[in-house]
């Protein structure tokens, strides 16, 4: 579709690649320790963390690791060695990257070592407030993406008479 003859096109630059903010950085949209924000997953997260993590590991890895696999494979870290929060700072470092979000309030690895349900609870709320139904799964949510993609109108000549 062209503009019509009388208005000036403007191409309009490239976005930036993925995970690279034009100034840097950006903070997370709530703070590490604001759990009750979402109580719901708050009490998830408390009782079965490896519910909160297979969420937001499926949404991150975008489908390719189920939240039923990502949360077995926690839980089997967490029961045998007690080192899941080893597992799930890689996921944290990860979405920083997809996100380009600071790593505060310090390290992943001490974030997560040090307030592992605090930072699984941060990490559910900044992909639910990036639009992402975290219930539903990666599937559901990019099939949501794709239906919310608008179609400008079709372009019918100037006004008339």
């Amino acid at each position: 579709m062209t503009p019509p003859p009388s208005a000036p096109f403007y191409p309009q630059p490239p976005p930036p690649p993925l995970g690279i903010h034009p100034h840097g950085p950006v903070p997370w949209s709530t703070g590490l320790c604001d759990c009750t924000d979402d109580c719901g997953n708050c009490c998830t997260t408390c009782f079965c963390p490896c519910v909160t993590y297979g969420r937001v590991a499926e949404i991150v890895d975008r489908g390719s690791i189920s939240c039923g696999a990502a949360a077995a494979l926690y839980a089997l870290l967490e029961w045998l060695t007690c080192c899941h929060c080893v597992y799930s700072c890689f996921n944290r470092k990860k979405m920083r990257a997809q996100y380009s979000l600071v790593e505060a309030p310090c390290g992943d690895f001490c974030v997560h070592c040090c307030c592992e349900p605090c930072a699984l609870c941060q990490e559910y709320r900044e992909l639910k407030n990036r639009g992402f139904d975290m219930t539903v799964g990666w599937q559901a949510n990019a099939a949501k993406q794709a239906c919310l993609t608008t179609v400008p109108p079709p372009f019918t000549g100037g006004m008339m008479r």
